[in-house]
């Protein structure tokens, strides 16, 4: 027991205190703006805000642990957290209920999980595992990593989860390319995905899914239907203007107008209650974050380490870049929650595990510097 201890507090003080405090800062901030959020849609801003707080409080202890547990042990154990992954995504598609058409969520009594969520992980870690003992410099690798990928995305798919789908796909792109994958072959994989759009959206694309790229070209061909939910935000973000309107009174939310506001759309209760000014300060926080993810992995030099750390930066960075874009509608609408702002456990905890491996990476690294390695 003494040893533990001595070794936690040896990690704790070579931690990086910038990661930790820009993490800590915006899911602060996100626990906020769901109590206002949902103090608006039905009454229970302090319930959500304390589920969300409880949730916040054990992803750090196991970001803590994971950081001590470290990063080797895990992509030791990659393969098999990946058939793991694969074994609960299977499950979901097979056993979990259907809520608002889709099949997301499993459930052990009161307690609920998103599989897809944790499965980022699982791929980030197998996928630096294969890449760096395989380099994708050839076709043979590359379509076994290819082959990867196809599993999960498969899986989320039928669900049907386009928006875990794309970030896999993201994610797994952003690691080829860290990997050193030859560009005419990642260039084949974008040419490829393009002339497949007609076919997805055609014969893949459900109903709804067709409807949320029909209205991010024109909000206004279904203002009370699939549009609304984009028209609304858009209205939410441009009524917060330069100071905001300020804590808890926001209309939009407050009188209803905006759908799933402590989820999907938390940006746009942020914008209208902080305005443009608090805009500035969130994406500083998260260019910072994402800054500092990627200086931990270009000074890492374990070559499995820069793949990893590559896909943990790729996942944040796409994520924040969706939720905001759908949010003023410069993206289609994909309900990807907003890194540490949108309510949910699944999405905090699995975020905060991948800080913690970062953090394992550059604990590693600062204390060969200091031991002179």
């Amino acid at each position: 027991m003494d040893f533990f201890w001595t070794s936690l507090r040896k990690d704790l003080s070579l931690a990086d205190r910038i990661l930790f405090f820009c993490a800590l800062m915006l899911s602060l901030w996100g626990v906020f703006c769901i109590y206002s959020a949902a103090s608006g849609t039905a009454g229970r801003g302090f319930d959500f805000a304390f589920r969300q707080t409880a949730w916040l409080v054990f992803s750090f202890f196991m970001m803590i642990l994971v950081m001590f547990i470290g990063h080797r042990k895990l992509l030791d154990n990659a393969y098999a957290l990946f058939g793991l992954a694969l074994l609960l995504l299977l499950l979901t598609d097979l056993l979990a209920p259907k809520v608002n058409g889709a099949q997301s969520w499993l459930g052990f009594g009161s307690v609920r999980f998103q599989p897809s969520e944790f499965a980022k992980v699982s791929i980030i870690l197998v996928l630096s595992k294969f890449l760096s003992r395989y380099p994708p410099l050839d076709l043979k690798t590359f379509f076994a990593a290819l082959g990867i990928i196809f599993l999960p995305v498969l899986l989320v798919l039928l669900q049907p989860d386009a928006g875990s789908a794309l970030v896999y796909l993201v994610i797994s792109f952003i690691m080829l390319f860290a990997a050193g994958t030859p560009l005419k072959y990642l260039g084949t994989i974008i040419g490829l995905a393009l002339s497949a759009i007609p076919f997805l959206i055609i014969f893949v694309l459900k109903e709804y899914q067709k409807n949320r790229l029909l209205v991010f070209l024109d909000p206004m061909r279904d203002p009370l239907g699939a549009g609304y939910n984009v028209i609304q935000s858009k209205i939410a973000v441009g009524s917060g203007e330069i100071t905001g309107k300020g804590f808890m009174l926001g209309t939009q939310s407050k009188l209803k107008f905006l759908p799933e506001p402590h989820t999907d759309f938390i940006f746009s209760v942020f914008s209208e209650e902080f305005g443009f000014i608090g805009n500035m300060i969130l994406i500083f926080l998260f260019t910072v974050l994402l800054f500092r993810i990627i200086f931990i992995g270009i000074s890492s030099k374990d070559r499995r380490c820069k793949i990893l750390v590559s896909g943990v930066a790729a996942w944040l960075w796409f994520q924040m870049l969706e939720s905001i874009g759908m949010s003023i509608g410069l993206l289609p609408v994909t309900g990807l929650p907003l890194p540490f702002l949108s309510y949910g456990g699944s999405s905090l905890l699995s975020i905060f595990i991948s800080l913690g491996i970062v953090a394992s990476v550059y604990i590693e690294e600062e204390a060969g510097s200091h031991s002179g390695i």
